[in-house]
């Protein structure tokens, strides 16, 4: 026969802990929600209303806490490889766009077997425009008179002698003279092809011909590298 005390207990017993668990299993999903009030003020009431026969061990508050908190770090880690997941998709997808384009720089770029196609904007008073080419630590290599007026123009990488210059890394300089005094000088856009695109801190740097990296927003145009 059944003590009807301890009966009464056990059965209030049992169902307070169906409760506790009913109530840590809610608490799973509003913690892995972020919800951490909500499970303290939980844990708070299971303090209150447990049964004062059958206390719950110290040991089970901590499995708790560190269920709890278990969770709670599993639900972060999987929203941020979720928010790295979207970033890293649209941010290949802009990084795959760059790549094979021409895109027009002011600073050195790599000279091989075809010409560059330089931006020159010269001083709209010169009468006299010349085009220095220098090394890419900056040392002149030659200069020579290209004609007034603004536009796009090929240069082909030739010495004084018509020799191809060797391949490697230029940089150019426009110089624009009036009566023989030099009044303006700028350094001109030069096309070079991208051969590769990382994202970096502080947005998109690219890679050209030659190892030259560049920012993306040092571009001036872009062209079809076909």
């Amino acid at each position: 026969m059944v003590d009807p005390v301890s009966g009464g207990m056990t059965a209030r017993g049992a169902a307070r802990q169906a409760s506790a668990a009913r109530d840590e299993a809610g608490g799973q999903q509003m913690f892995a929600k972020g919800d951490f009030q909500t499970f303290l003020r939980m844990l708070t009431a299971q303090l209150k209303n447990q049964d004062p026969m059958n206390p719950m061990q110290g040991s089970d508050f901590a499995v708790q806490l560190a269920t709890f908190s278990g969770v709670e770090q599993q639900a972060q880690t999987n929203k941020l490889l979720t928010q790295l997941t979207q970033q890293m998709g649209g941010g290949l997808g802009q990084l795959s766009d760059w790549l094979g384009r021409e895109v027009r720089v002011a600073g050195p770029v790599w000279f091989g077997e075809k010409p560059l196609t330089l931006d020159i904007a010269p001083d709209p008073r010169a009468d006299s425009v010349q085009l220095v080419t220098l090394s890419a630590s900056g040392r002149e290599l030659s200069r020579e008179e290209i004609g007034a007026g603004k536009g796009q123009v090929d240069w082909f990488g030739r010495d004084a002698l018509d020799a191809k210059l060797p391949d490697g890394l230029y940089q150019f300089r426009v110089e624009s003279w009036q009566d023989g005094k030099l009044i303006a000088q700028d350094v001109p856009g030069a096309y070079s092809r991208v051969i590769e695109a990382e994202l970096a801190q502080g947005g998109v740097q690219l890679v050209l011909e030659g190892g030259v990296a560049v920012k993306s927003d040092e571009i001036e145009a872009v062209r079809d590298g076909a």
